[in-house]
């Protein structure tokens, strides 16, 4: 392996740390001991600037790249986003309906079939006992009414577990 760029994050997949590297899991690391990853990364991801920085966290998370593209949000260097669960709430769906299947037209026998909703006709009794010369109901159209909760849910894409780290020894990057 060819020697890494100090702030370089790279996968493992194995689950020790090698040497020259710290874990991407967010832990506080003390500047005194790694003033050359704290000199490119500074507290981007915590800490408090005067005696602790943070490595980046990314522990479940999946990293993106900084900027923008036509019609997607702005992300910079250290910024997190996103949640492994959430909770779809009624107003965050388009409006929609869902079709209510039954048949349309009367029904003049004392038997109708499952797909039949009865809707009241003008003047007719609804509990007849004897429907001979009864007026026929007439059937509706109808759609169901809106659907769903607030309870959450896995937001969780496919996923393959590696260790992320990032170098605290090797070349220091230059700005040219």
């Amino acid at each position: 392996m060819s020697a890494p760029f100090v702030g370089e994050i790279r996968l493992f997949g194995f689950s020790r740390v090698p040497y020259g590297w710290l874990p991407c899991n967010n832990s506080l690391q003390p500047i005194s001991q790694y003033v050359e990853l704290f000199t490119l990364i500074g507290t981007t991801y915590g800490g408090d600037g005067e005696n602790t920085f943070a490595t980046p966290n990314l522990s479940g998370r999946v990293p993106i790249h900084q900027g923008t593209g036509q019609g997607l949000s702005t992300y910079i260097i250290g910024q997190s986003a996103g949640s492994e669960n959430i909770t779809l709430l009624p107003t965050q769906m388009p409006s929609h309906t869902h079709p209510y299947l039954v048949t349309s037209g009367t029904a003049d026998t004392p038997s109708v079939s499952a797909s039949v909703e009865l809707a009241a006709l003008t003047g007719d009794t609804m509990y007849a006992t004897d429907i001979t010369g009864a007026t026929p109901i007439g059937t509706s159209q109808t759609a169901t009414q809106v659907t769903g909760s607030t309870v959450m849910h896995d937001n969780t894409m496919p996923t393959q577990t590696v260790q992320y780290c990032i170098a605290y020894a090797g070349i220091f990057p230059t700005q040219s």
